[in-house]
């Protein structure tokens, strides 16, 4: 049924990648590379299955394709899983492995972190190939993406702002946070700083106590994080929280958080629409850390990638235009938004970046 599958999701090329010695159980995902290479990340997690690993990673990559189409970048989309708990089953020779698949795609594919991967993990996979991003800084790289992606997700929420009160005044709101990990950490001390009131819950309850501590939060149970009477809901945890079962117990007006793939289904973006909740596309708000990792292609400098964060606010801007003008939810404006692009760049065929244009300039590969 893969190819079913694959005729239905548009992927272009999945590699399944094992290395019994390494302990290695990964898929390897490219949707499409119309604009570029496909970058993606990589994430590490005790799938309960093989198949609920694929269909991770193939609804993973897609969402790439869209998120790096609206983010303007010349970069196509794709993903990468590994099979594994990321607390116990990580070693030099599982990423050694995994970097040496990576290889054999010749820039088709380009990785990076994703959830249950750090910047040490990353160490690794480089020193098997150059086709990794967010590396560290000793080597010339961007380092941990996060406060990038945070920081992107903040100015994603000063459009929703504008967009649903006229005002970007983020600290006059309060905020639901539904995860407090790299990412969720980072954009709750963002609103912190802003002065807003943040409620926060995450499965690891020490990280909510650290949020409690250092920046003066609301700690909420797991569930209950749904019936928090907050202004705007803020997924930045794992996807598929808006859903059946929770839509109903939501207050908020606005949804905007740095999760990926937040709707359960297209029905309930549907449904946010009708009952006048403002979503934020999550794949354009979220696109910070993908932004920050780019810019090592072709030489990685802080400054530039501080400037293109602020993009994400008029990506956003431009969405709500499109849903105004179509008349449709803001998840299908953002769609179109990214289609619109791979159509244009497709039909006048410009040749891809491959080997023969910049590529990693300013890194060093050594120990």
């Amino acid at each position: 049924m893969i190819f079913e599958t694959v005729s239905q999701t548009g992927h272009e090329q999945i590699v399944f990648c094992h290395s019994k010695d390494a302990g290695l159980k990964a898929i390897i995902a490219i949707h499409n590379s119309v604009l570029g290479p496909a970058l993606g990340g990589l994430r590490m997690w005790p799938y309960k299955s093989e198949a609920e690993a694929l269909n991770d990673v193939l609804r993973l990559s897609r969402g790439m394709t869209y998120k790096n189409a609206v983010a303007g970048l010349n970069l196509g989309g794709g993903k990468a899983v590994i099979i594994g708990d990321p607390s116990k089953d990580k070693s030099e020779a599982l990423f050694r492995a995994f970097g040496r698949f990576v290889n054999s795609l010749n820039g088709r594919y380009i990785t990076a972190e994703d959830v249950g991967i750090d910047v040490n993990d990353m160490e690794w996979v480089f020193r098997e190939t150059e086709f990794v991003t967010g590396v560290h800084q000793v080597h010339g790289g961007s380092g941990d993406p996060s406060p990038f992606t945070a920081y992107g997700t903040l100015q994603g929420l000063m459009a929703t702002l504008n967009k649903k009160h006229g005002n970007e005044d983020v600290g006059k709101y309060s905020y639901a946070v539904q995860g407090a990990g790299h990412v969720g950490m980072e954009f709750i001390k963002l609103l912190r700083e802003q002065g807003a009131k943040v409620f926060v819950t995450d499965i690891n309850k020490e990280l909510v106590q650290r949020a409690v501590d250092e920046y003066g939060c609301t700690a909420v149970g797991l569930d209950e994080i749904y019936d928090v009477d907050a202004d705007v809901y803020s997924p930045c945890a794992l996807g598929g929280t808006l859903n059946e079962k929770t839509i109903d117990r939501i207050k908020a007006k606005i949804v905007c958080g740095a999760a990926n793939n937040q709707l359960a289904t297209d029905a309930i973006g549907d449904e946010l629409t009708r009952r006048g909740v403002l979503y934020a596309p999550d794949y354009a708000v979220n696109a910070g850390g993908v932004m920050n990792v780019s810019l090592e292609i072709d030489g990685y400098n802080r400054e530039r990638a501080m400037r293109m964060m602020r993009t994400i606010y008029y990506n956003l801007s431009r969405i709500f235009q499109i849903a105004e003008r179509d008349n449709v939810p803001t998840y299908k404006a953002a769609d179109r938004m990214a289609e619109e692009r791979i159509s244009a760049i497709g039909k006048i065929k410009l040749p891809t970046m491959g080997n023969n244009g910049p590529r990693f300039l300013g890194r060093m590969r050594g120990q």
